[in-house]
């Protein structure tokens, strides 16, 4: 176009853009950027394209020169506001965000519903309570907050956050439900362990004639899968089989292979996945080995853990799967062996991290972590949990989910400064434990075994209620118990 001597106007430009932004082609958008300023090109005076600008910088991972970006521009608009605002959020720089949407209430700018929904997305996936209830608390006072869509977004906060109460009553006081609506609830319920409700709602949704999409037929046998409801969880996929609107997709199956796997037919949940009429991918295969590594069943696990490298050797989560399954099996060659493998290609996992929000403070832990100020303390607290928990209960560590080929007092001591305790320690330190109250903690990834057995005894011997959220669903603890009833 250019060697044609036409000059690109502003639609082309955003465009262009926009297409570098999607497939995040971070070289050619900021070739396009400097031909801007190359050409004298006013950005800053153009809202369409430095809203471009931005969205491209931050969904390429580059914030400062998003942020440089936004700095130059004369008259800020809703749009590039809320990119940054998102973007800063999705690094993990909350404090960065809330203070750019601080600055943007200032500003004295009509935020709209999807600001609004976003930020509420936000807090609920970081399980940020008091940041959520205040922003609850500005929709309120906005028209756009008033938009169906902030209504089940902050119905979605609450649920994610573990105040189920919460979301109930705002779920029945909205005046208008949409399919989302009633979809959100029920996936709610399903993560909480609720599945007798999340049925119920299904079948209000359908009395109430609201049709389930995709994401309803999904939920709804995911709920019963949390809550060991088989037979329900699969009469609710026929019936998806048998709608003439909605198929089944890969995650419908998926979500099947989960609930036969929690079951423990691990032969039929496999012949699902090979009769079925989609092509499995690798989702699908990491819920059977899941369900292999529950029951234990190495065997099979080792077919589908060949599976899964031969479709996606690059991914880290395969191998970590893989090792996990032999190493619970007391295979620890064979678990070194694929460590290595990954060690070889390169590849990291995603570590584990916890958090837990204190005085409106929220703080992290990774694994191993001695960086907190009050460490020293926190140690104690749990040292003091666990002599007692001994002494009344014959508490042990479950040194089996240490995974590693160490000796048994090495095992107990990397199990001890898991993030989930170390967050429920800190916790502890301020609060104590012999008033009734609710302490919750969330996780990145799956809770382990011995951090469950932890946490179920500990809620025995103190007045405490544990809620811990980790990547599959909730868990209550109260009086010795969990709501999951040990399986997740």
């Amino acid at each position: 176009m250019l060697e044609n001597g036409e000059i690109p106007d502003e639609y082309t430009l955003t465009t262009v853009l926009k297409a570098c932004s999607r497939l995040g082609k971070i070289r050619e958008g900021s070739m396009i950027h400097g031909f801007l300023i190359t050409s004298g090109f006013p950005c800053s005076g153009k809202a369409a394209i430095a809203g471009s600008l931005i969205d491209l910088y931050v969904k390429c991972g580059n914030l400062a020169g998003a942020q440089r970006v936004f700095n130059q521009i004369g008259e800020k608009n809703v749009i590039s506001w809320s990119a940054l605002i998102l973007g800063y959020a999705q690094e993990g720089n909350l404090a960065e965000a809330i203070e750019l949407f601080k600055q943007l209430q200032n500003n004295s700018k009509q935020v709209d519903g999807f600001v609004l929904s976003s930020m509420m997305g936000v807090f609920a996936d970081f399980a940020l309570v008091e940041q959520g209830k205040q922003m609850h608390a500005y929709a309120v006072k906005v028209p756009s907050g008033s938009e169906i869509s902030v209504s089940n977004s902050i119905v979605d906060m609450y649920l994610k956050c573990g105040l189920l109460d919460e979301a109930e009553r705002l779920f029945n006081e909205m005046p208008a439900r949409n399919v989302v609506s009633w979809t959100v609830m029920i996936t709610g319920y399903g993560k909480h362990g609720i599945g007798k409700e999340a049925i119920r709602l299904f079948d209000q949704m359908q009395s109430n004639n609201i049709e389930p999409d995709g994401v309803t037929y999904l939920a709804t046998p995911s709920a019963c899968s949390h809550s060991g409801l088989t037979k329900e969880g699969e009469e609710y996929f026929s019936q998806l089989c048998r709608n003439r609107w909605v198929k089944p997709g890969i995650e419908h199956y998926a979500c099947m292979v989960d609930l036969l796997g929690r079951d423990g037919r691990l032969k039929e949940a496999k012949d699902l996945i090979e009769n079925m009429p989609l092509k499995p991918n690798v989702g699908i295969w990491q819920t059977l080995l899941s369900a292999c590594r529950v029951h234990g069943n190495l065997q099979l696990g080792k077919e589908v853990g060949q599976n899964l490298l031969t479709l996606d050797g690059e991914n880290p989560v395969n191998y970590v799967m893989i090792s996990n399954i032999y190493a619970e099996a007391g295979y620890w060659k064979e678990y070194e062996q694929v460590r290595e493998m990954a060690k070889a290609k390169g590849l990291r996992k995603e570590a584990g991290r916890s958090w837990v929000e204190i005085d409106k403070v929220v703080h992290f832990f990774y694994g191993g972590d001695d960086t907190h100020p009050m460490i020293d303390k926190i140690h104690r607290v749990l040292k003091e949990m666990e002599r007692r928990m001994k002494e009344k209960m014959g508490y042990v560590h479950g040194v089996k989910f240490a995974l590693r080929d160490i000796d048994e007092e090495s095992k107990v001591e990397s199990l001890r400064v898991h993030s989930e305790k170390l967050a429920i320690g800190l916790a502890l330190c301020h609060g104590g434990w012999d008033e009734a109250r609710v302490i919750r903690v969330f996780k990145n990834l799956r809770i382990c075994g011995d951090c469950h057995d932890f946490i179920k005894c500990l809620s025995k011997i103190v007045k405490v209620v544990f809620v811990v959220r980790d990547a599959n669903r909730f868990h209550q603890f109260k009086d010795g118990l969990c709501s999951c009833r040990d399986y997740w």
